[in-house]
C-alpha cells in the first residue's frame, strides 16, 4: 500500500475473518490483471481517524486476492479549489487534476471515499472533492463502471454517519459508478465508525467490522468486473 502526500502526488501522478479467507481463496484464482483500490480521506486532519478507518478498509481489500493493490490519498494539506474559477486562480498549484488522473486510471477498479461527520453531514473538504469530481463526469464519465464505497466517522454512534455515507453515495451514483455497501455479515449501506473522542477507533468493534466488510466488498466486485 502507498500513502499519497503532496510531494508524492505532484512527483507522480485488521486481521481477516474466516469468511474473508474463504473469499480470498475464491477470488485469488480468477485470472486477470491487477486491480487497484484507492481510498480518499476527506478529513482536514491528516492521519486521524478517517485515514485510520480507510486503512482498515484497504487491509481487508488486500486480503481478498493477491491481485489487489491499494492506495490511500489524504486530501488534508492539499490545495483543491471548490469550483472552476478557483481552480483557474490556483493554476499549477491546484492539486485536484493529479488526483483526478489517478482516479480515472483504468487500473483503478474501486474507490472508497471517507469523511468525518460534521453536523450530520460530510466535511467541507469532502463536498469540494465530490464537486470537483464533476469534471470526471464531464470527461466522458471517466469513473463509469468503477466500484464505489463510502465511509464515515462520527463522534457518537448515531451522529449522522449514515447520512454522510448516503451523501457520498449519491455523488458517486452520478458518476455512473457501481455502489456497494459493507457486505456480509453487517450488510448495510457502508462503513460507519465511532471516534471515541481521543482520535481512536480501535475500540469500535462494530464499526471496524463494517470497514473491513466494505473493503472486502469493493475488492470482490472490482475483481468480478475485471475478469479477463
Amino acid at each position: 500500500m502507498t500513502d499519497t502526500t503532496r510531494r508524492s502526488l505532484l512527483g507522480a501522478a485488521g486481521a481477516a475473518t474466516l469468511a474473508a479467507v474463504a473469499s480470498r481463496s475464491a477470488f485469488a484464482q480468477a485470472a486477470g490483471a491487477r486491480v487497484r483500490i484507492i481510498a480518499v480521506s476527506c478529513s482536514p486532519r491528516k492521519g486521524k481517524t478517517t485515514a485510520a478507518a480507510l486503512t482498515v478498509c484497504l487491509e481487508a481489500a488486500r486480503s481478498v486476492s493477491d491481485r489487489i493493490d491499494t492506495e490511500l490519498i489524504e486530501l488534508a494539506g492539499l490545495r483543491i479549489a471548490g469550483e472552476a474559477a478557483g481552480a483557474t486562480a490556483l493554476g499549477d498549484a491546484d492539486d485536484f487534476p493529479a488526483i483526478a488522473a489517478r482516479l480515472a486510471d483504468p487500473a483503478v477498479g474501486g474507490i472508497i471515499v471517507g469523511s468525518p461527520v460534521y453536523f450530520s453531514g460530510i466535511s467541507a473538504l469532502c463536498k469540494v472533492f465530490l464537486d470537483r469530481a464533476g469534471t470526471l463526469r464531464a470527461a466522458n464519465f471517466s469513473l463509469r463502471g468503477k466500484v464505489g464505497g463510502a465511509l464515515a466517522v462520527g463522534g457518537v454512534r448515531n451522529g449522522g454517519q449514515e447520512l454522510a455515507v448516503q451523501n457520498i453515495q449519491a455523488a458517486l451514483f452520478c458518476q455512473d459508478m457501481l455502489i456497494v455497501g459493507d457486505g456480509r455479515p453487517t450488510a448495510h449501506t457502508g462503513a460507519t465508525l465511532l471516534n471515541d473522542g481521543n482520535d481512536d477507533i480501535s475500540g469500535d468493534t462494530f464499526g471496524l467490522a463494517t470497514a473491513r466488510g466494505l473493503g472486502r466488498r469493493v475488492a470482490e466486485v472490482a475483481l468480478l468486473m475485471n475478469r479477463q
